[in-house]
């Protein structure tokens, strides 16, 4: 009976001590709670550590900078620009015990972080202009040519404030109202600008417009510069075969000169062979063996073939 008393004993002494510890890593802090309200300062020396079992509950927190972001919100800026506007921030529970006072749990912080960063950046879009929001320098820059009809002038005009300090007013204005839910934020950045959705449209719409027409201006011009092409090479072409022409007729005269050369001095070495030559070449020129000839009996064409009889 001694044994099993000892035994129940050391059992329960084990229940009671696994009850008793609890662990906490680099990345956590914790808050005891008992009977649901906090007892002491937050934990947040890692390793092992010891609270009442049964009584008192661990509620961990995380130590690292968590990110919250949220959903597009449409903004109006103060040139009367509908925008949709996405935000994000980096923060962390600097002080656990006012957390867990007043949000209990990250989820909680998320939708008060939903309130506060949309709220406060809201208030700041709203009193600046939207190239303020677009620009963070007053840099010069080339606008193409094909956008001048797209808002060349609002695009490049000069800023006084410009996205970074825009960003730093809303995490300034932001700041102390999260200090009082126990939140620390480091970072506020605009994740993305856009036009709202019936201002978009016609952005889209102006801007499908414009490059239509400088898409009719370049076949325009490309259509004008392959006329000229084409012109330029009829040019050519005619120059060349001029040339060719002169050329060729320049050597058909010498090559005429030059047989009219030959034939002169053959004429003049042996005219009667010349001339027998010469007919010969006629008689096989136009006569054929269906041909047909009614000729004098005196006259030159016909006396060389009186002579072969």
């Amino acid at each position: 009976m001694k044994r099993i008393l000892i035994a129940i004993g050391i059992f329960v002494g084990l229940i009671l001590l696994s009850g008793s510890l609890y662990t906490i890593n680099e990345t956590e802090q914790v808050i005891i709670t008992q009977f649901g309200k906090p007892v002491g300062q937050a934990v947040t020396e890692a390793g092992l550590h010891l609270k009442i079992p049964f009584i008192q509950t661990v509620n961990t927190f995380d130590k690292r900078w968590l990110e919250w972001s949220g959903d597009a919100s449409s903004i109006v800026t103060k040139d009367k620009k509908l925008l949709l506007l996405e935000t994000y921030t980096r923060w962390r529970i600097k002080d656990p015990l006012l957390f867990f006072q007043n949000l209990r749990d990250e989820r909680s912080a998320q939708s008060r972080l939903d309130d506060i960063v949309e709220g406060e950046t809201r208030n700041v879009i709203a009193s600046n202009d939207l190239i303020e929001i677009v620009r963070t320098t007053n840099r010069t820059f080339t606008v193409a040519e094909d956008n001048t009809n797209m808002g060349e002038a609002e695009a490049t005009g000069p800023i006084t404030s410009g996205r970074n300090k825009i960003v730093q007013a809303v995490l300034a204005k932001a700041s102390p109202i999260v200090a009082g839910y126990g939140i620390e934020l480091v970072d506020v950045q605009i994740k993305r600008v856009n036009y709202g959705g019936d201002v978009q449209q016609k952005v889209f719409d102006r801007m499908i417009s414009e490059r239509k027409r400088i898409a009719e201006r370049s076949r325009s011009e490309g259509q004008g510069k392959a006329a000229e092409i084409r012109g330029q090479k009829e040019r050519d072409l005619k120059g060349i075969q001029s040339e060719a022409y002169r050329k060729a007729q320049e050597i058909m005269g010498k090559a005429d000169g030059e047989a009219t050369r030959i034939y002169a001095e053959a004429y003049n070495r042996d005219p009667e062979l010349y001339q027998f030559l010469k007919t010969m070449e006629t008689y096989r020129k136009t006569l054929a063996s269906d041909t047909t000839l009614i000729l004098s009996t005196e006259g030159e064409f016909f006396k060389y073939l009186k002579q072969s009889r």
